[in-house]
């Protein structure tokens, strides 16, 4: 009997284990989460100006996946080395224009 009340307890002490290990998981990856967004943030603040910033905080409002594309692709020029100062409003527009494309234009013609 005690053998068995033995493994009983080592299994109950296994779940339990994993059950605060999957609870630390959650909160982990948050903090994981919010430390790559400081960073980013940091990076952000060295390759552009305080206008593009608030474009690109302008634009994530509407279309959020556009501006994490272009933030990262913002950074990965950083690193390569290809961003020599830092990059003004007006490049920004450029570079979004580039990305986005034309827009498109709509005509509504009513009979």
């Amino acid at each position: 009997m005690s053998d068995i009340e033995e493994l009983r307890r080592k299994r109950m002490q296994e779940l339990q284990q994993q059950a605060a290990a999957q609870q630390a998981s959650p909160q982990q990856q948050e903090q994981a989460r919010q430390e790559m967004e400081a960073q980013k943030k940091q990076a952000m603040m060295q390759i552009l100006t305080s206008e593009a910033r608030g474009r690109l905080a302008n634009l994530r409002l509407t279309k959020p996946e556009l501006v994490e594309q272009i933030e990262l692709q913002l950074i990965q020029l950083a690193q390569m080395g290809r961003v020599k100062s830092k990059i003004t409003d007006d490049q920004l527009k450029h570079l979004l224009t580039n990305l986005v494309g034309q827009k498109r234009e709509i005509n509504i013609t009513r009979k």
